[in-house]
This record gives C-alpha cells, sequence and structure tokens, in this order.
C-alpha cells in the first residue's frame, strides 16, 4: 500500500480508525468486567503482609540490621521493607506530635 497516494491515505486512515474502535471496545469490556467481578467480591487485590512481619521488619532495623539483609532473611522485598519502615516513622510520629500538643 502506497500511503503517498490520496487512496493509500485514505487506507491507512481508515484501518487506524477500525484498530482504535477494537481497542476502544476490548478496554471497554474489560472495565465491565472488573466492575462485574468487584461487585462479586473476586477482585480484592494483593493480601497486605502479616502483622507479625511488620512488627519484626521494626525490631530488625532497629538492631541496626541493614535493609537488604532484613528482605533476605525475611524473604520479602527490599521495596516492601522500606515502605514497612515509611509506614512505622510516620505513624511514630503523628503519635509523638499527638501526645506533645
Amino acid at each position: 500500500m502506497d500511503t503517498q497516494t490520496p487512496t493509500g491515505k485514505l487506507m491507512l486512515t481508515v484501518l487506524g480508525g477500525v484498530a482504535q474502535f477494537e481497542r476502544e471496545i476490548m478496554l471497554e469490556r474489560q472495565r465491565e468486567g472488573v466492575a462485574k467481578a468487584k461487585a462479586a467480591g473476586k477482585y480484592k487485590g494483593r493480601k497486605p503482609l502479616a502483622t507479625e512481619l511488620r512488627q519484626e521488619v521494626v525490631e530488625l532495623a532497629a538492631n541496626s540490621v541493614t535493609k537488604t539483609q532484613i528482605a533476605r532473611q525475611l524473604n520479602i522485598g527490599e521495596a516492601s521493607v522500606y515502605r514497612i519502615l515509611a509506614d512505622n516513622r510516620k505513624h511514630y510520629c503523628s503519635v509523638k506530635n499527638k501526645s506533645i500538643v
């Protein structure tokens, strides 16, 4: 197909429009499926880490164990370790500020 000619440009535009239409229809069906699954309680996401594991991360960090070593020891990702410690720091700061006021 020669896209330099008016007929070629028309064909390319039509094919592009059909592809875009199909993509939008597919996404609409996907959204409907996700909404239906959520309504049925099937679409819940990942379960959070156990509270005991979170406490263990905080204790190990308090004992000067590196974040990489904590992740390896508990068999979790380093990002999870950083997230747990950041959440713990936020919670600690908010509790500390409330007790001062």
